[in-house]
């Protein structure tokens, strides 16, 4: 994703690194441990590093009134203009998945995408499908903005995950897996191992894996156990040979032991193979026979409600609420296709689920796992290596000593490009830098999702350590990864930080930091606004821009920002901030109306847009309006699009186009022709209702006419017709369009931005 991540963006993290935002969203953030090692941390976590790979999943239930919408000539809009967005959330993990089964993508790397599917699909149950159902069950679920009832929405979902999560275990199957073995990395299952393997994996069992099993029973006296959400699980029939009663008994998988298991060099078998071996089993159930076994997983609602206004204290009401996440109602239950009809019976009583959601399907289960597989040390397998280097208007020369920053920016501002331009060497070395100053007299920034071992917090906690004012908003709520950023809230108190946890009702997801510094008789603000989290290992994968500059304007913008997240300011006008809830989509909006204007008049006029998602449907509305006038309309999604492109008398003038690769495309840019002198802006908002209604969002304009120009650039590679990537049709489909008419592959715009990074530093391949 690339996410990312597709992208996952945890996380992160399509593409792939590819949210996950993996996340992170995306993405969906899997721990990516050593195979080789037993107590490899394994969690199912959802965090920054892939899950952002996922177009933001999150409920966007906010009412639009479609009826009454006018075009341009003041007829009203037609019905049915809006693309359903589940169906096209699920036509975004698609074209992950395309990327799997692509033969020309590095072999590892396909096995990487395998994984971001199938993480990007276990979030999608856990929020959308289960916020689905729970207002299809309390009777407040409406017809969306598509025109499909909530139950029609539900069984499109049924019925298309099913045929993709078919096509997603036949591409492990019959192309990655045997693909992998032709490379020497063998995936294996345990009646294919040798005796020896077998041997030793049973030491290993004995040792490191029996202490912690459980087995559970279910009898009378053994009520059902509680199956956690997204856990592996072994269904086992055993008989008394006493009685030649049988009896049914589940055994988790531990989830911190590492999924794939090395018998020999280079061959791996899950670990549920090895415990539900014929020996191991009987350690599990001595004197009992073993008469079947299964595997099976089940997806719960793992959303979460906390009711701000009547919390005391966010943070205790997080941490009760994330308690309750475990026990979220079922939403999927997948099941080896081989699973006996009693069993599964038994579990579909026992687990008040329906047959339509049930997933039978080839093992193994739960192919998130291959994120340690595509984690092997095997270069020759995956994207060749890039590492980026320091922004030339940085460094003009790289060399060993840091940059000054604050000397860089008093000449002019900076336009990064991550992960094409370092996030070391620029926006951590930033702040670094300002924690080390001792002319630096405070420091204000925002925290949406970071690392667990950040040196940005690092920075923040020396900052306040050496006397510094220090405010940092930390967003507690930003999903999955509610845990870690508790913690970290706690760390930063800790060192005398001031943190706050923005406003009631409204998460902070813009992307900002100030340093305000003394510089003779006067106070400088220096400024980052970015569209990326301050996460220096997604950082990494994920595609994104950033503003650094000393411009006072931008300074006293976030200086006001920060004063309302921190407490009681009302503004809601600033000199170059868009500032959503309050002004950002009506910003936008009068912006694409003005370029109708200039088209009239035979000026310079288009509307080009980059973002991770467009479902928001006045925005949508004001790109019909334009289109219908004549402008030119180009949108650059990563994600869920409710556009429909191409339609006569709508939509004739826009086109929609998707580019998933080996890193998450994660930017937002917003480009008018204005009449010839085009108006740039940049910053953390994507065009949905809990972006721009629910959420803290900045976007900054973007003044200088080279950096202008450079974004300009970049949308104009994205869109075109000679650059790899996915076109959408009126109908709602995607097409990939990857080779020329020759046959020749079209050019990779995250190539190309790799080349000329490379040329600059003479470092490009010939």
């Amino acid at each position: 994703m690339s996410q990312p991540s597709t992208q996952g963006q945890s996380h992160p993290s399509p593409t792939t690194a590819l949210d996950g935002d993996p996340s992170g969203h995306g993405t969906i953030t899997h721990a990516q441990p050593s195979v080789g090692s037993i107590a490899a941390h394994r969690p199912h976590t959802l965090s920054a590093a892939v899950s952002d790979l996922d177009p933001d999943i999150d409920a966007d239930l906010d009412a639009y009134d479609e009826d009454g919408q006018v075009g341009h000539d003041g007829q009203e809009l037609p019905q049915g203009r809006f693309l359903d967005r589940e169906r096209s959330w699920l036509a975004f993990n698609e074209r992950v998945l395309e990327l799997a089964e692509d033969p020309n993508t590095p072999l590892l790397e396909r096995a990487n995408f395998l994984a971001i599917f199938a993480s990007n699909l276990d979030e999608f149950f856990m929020v959308r499908v289960a916020g689905l159902k729970r207002r299809i069950a309390t009777g407040v679920a409406t017809r969306s903005a598509s025109g499909l009832q909530p139950r029609e929405v539900l069984e499109l979902i049924w019925n298309r995950s099913r045929e993709l999560m078919a096509r997603h275990a036949a591409c492990y199957q019959e192309d990655v897996a045997p693909g992998l073995a032709d490379e020497g990395i063998h995936l294996v299952r345990w009646n294919e191992l040798t005796e020896k393997e077998q041997s030793r994996l049973f030491t290993l069992f004995r040792q490191q894996i029996f202490p912690v099993l459980t087995p559970l029973a279910v009898d009378p006296a053994h009520p059902f156990p509680y199956i956690s959400g997204l856990s592996l699980n072994l269904a086992v029939v055993v008989r008394n040979p006493v009685s030649g009663h049988t009896h049914f008994a589940r055994v988790k998988v531990p989830p911190l032991l590492s999924r794939f298991l090395e018998a020999s060099p280079q061959r791996y078998v899950p670990i549920e193979d090895v415990i539900a071996a014929p020996a191991h089993l009987a350690e599990l159930f001595p004197g009992m026979e073993i008469l079947e076994h299964h595997m099976f997983r089940l997806t719960r609602n793992e959303d979460l409600e906390v009711e701000e206004d009547d919390a005391e204290n966010l943070l205790q009401a997080l941490e009760k609420e994330l308690m309750r996440r475990r026990f979220g109602p079922p939403v999927r239950l997948e099941v080896e296709e081989s699973i006996d009809r009693n069993v599964l019976d038994l579990l579909v009583r026992e687990l008040k689920i329906s047959e339509a959601e049930i997933y039978p399907l080839p093992g193994p289960l739960d192919l998130t796992g291959l994120f340690g597989i595509a984690s092997l040390d095997r270069p020759e397998l995956k994207y060749p290596k890039f590492i980026a280097g320091t922004h030339r208007d940085l460094a003009e020369v790289e060399s060993a000593s840091a940059p000054d920053i604050f000397a860089a920016l008093r000449e002019r501002d900076v336009l990064l490009h991550h992960p094409y331009d370092s996030f070391s060497t620029s926006v951590q070395a930033f702040l670094e830098q300002a924690a080390a100053d001792p002319d630096v007299l405070a420091i204000k920034q925002t925290l949406y999702r970071t690392s667990g071992d950040s040196p940005i917090v690092d920075a923040l906690i020396d900052a306040a350590e050496s006397g510094k004012q220090v405010l940092v908003l930390v967003e507690i709520k930003a999903r999955f990864d509610e845990q870690a950023n508790i913690k970290w809230a706690r760390k930063l108190e800790e060192a005398g930080c001031h943190v706050v946890y923005g406003l009631v009702g409204l998460k902070t997801h813009c992307k900002l930091s100030l340093v305000v510094r003394q510089e003779g008789d006067t106070l400088v603000r220096y400024s980052h606004v970015g569209t990326g989290n301050y996460h220096p290992k997604t950082a990494r994968l994920y595609e994104d821009l950033g503003l650094l500059t000393s411009k006072q304007e931008v300074g006293a913008d976030l200086s006001d920002l920060f004063n309302r997240l921190s407490g009681y300011s009302r503004r809601e006008t600033y000199r170059r901030l868009l500032v959503a809830p309050k002004s950002l989509r009506d910003g936008l909006v009068s912006r694409i109306d003005k370029e109708i204007q200039h088209h009239r008049a035979g000026r310079p006029a288009y509307v080009r847009i980059k973002v991770n998602s467009m479902v928001d449907e006045a925005v949508v509305d004001s790109l019909y309006r334009a289109s219908q006038a004549g402008v030119p309309v180009d949108v650059w999604v990563r994600g869920i699009c409710a556009v429909r492109p191409g339609v006569a008398g709508l939509s004739e003038t826009i086109r929609v186009r998707s580019v998933l690769g080996r890193f998450l495309e994660h930017s937002r840019v917003f480009a008018f022709g204005n009449a010839g002198e085009p108006e740039v802006w940049i910053g953390s908002a994507d065009m949905m209702h809990r972006n721009l209604d629910r959420r803290i969002e900045a976007l900054v304009r973007v003044t200088d006419p080279a950096h202008r120009a450079t974004l300009s650039r970049l949308l104009e590679t994205g869109m075109s017709d000679t650059t790899a990537s996915w076109h959408l049709g009126a109908d709602g489909n995607w097409t990939r369009h990857a080779l020329d008419p020759e046959g020749q592959p079209l050019r990779n715009v995250q190539e190309m931005l790799i080349d000329a990074r490379r040329r600059r530093r003479g470092t490009a391949k010939p």
